[in-house]
């Protein structure tokens, strides 16, 4: 069965910097499971799996524009260290924060006594990454996945919608 949209896939991948660096990589674990088209994965990835089938094993390398978008340097804000008080705030940290624009995952990037500097980019933001793909399985979605917009498991997906 060739992968198309509203396909369940399920895949390995491992994740490297252009330079060679592993980033993340699914092969010590149980294999990704998601709805094709449901925009679950990056765009570069959606992308190069149509068309391909169950054992397909592919590289492909996935520039910022279909992958985690350019770095904007206005999602870098400088705000009152007094916006974390009673926190232990450290560099590296990540929090979940309340924008104009709904909820925002903000990266601690710098911190003195007075600012905390918060980062609203993607961490991979800005990143042409390379990946290592074996599609492990491929089958039509039952109705209720295209409904809900995701894969169920054994048993339904566990929540109520």
């Amino acid at each position: 069965m060739e992968i198309q949209k509203d396909h369940v896939v399920s895949l390995h991948y491992t994740v490297k910097t252009t330079e060679g660096d592993v980033i993340d990589s699914s092969r010590e674990a149980e294999p990704l499971a998601f709805l094709q088209g449901s925009h679950f994965m990056i765009e570069g990835i959606e992308d190069a799996l149509y068309g391909k089938e169950k054992g397909a094993t592919f590289d492909l390398e996935v520039g910022p524009e279909k992958a985690y978008g350019h770095r904007h340097d206005d999602l870098i804000q400088e705000v009152p260290a007094a916006m974390f008080e009673g926190m232990d705030v450290e560099v590296g940290m990540s929090f979940r924060a309340t924008t104009d624009d709904g909820e925002q995952s903000v990266l601690i990037v710098d911190k003195t006594d007075s600012t905390v500097t918060v980062d609203g980019n993607h961490p991979l933001s800005g990143m042409s990454l390379a990946f290592s793909i074996e599609v492990v399985d491929v089958r039509a979605a039952t109705a209720d996945e295209i409904a809900h917009g995701h894969v169920h498991g054994e048993g339904g997906c566990g929540h109520s919608h």
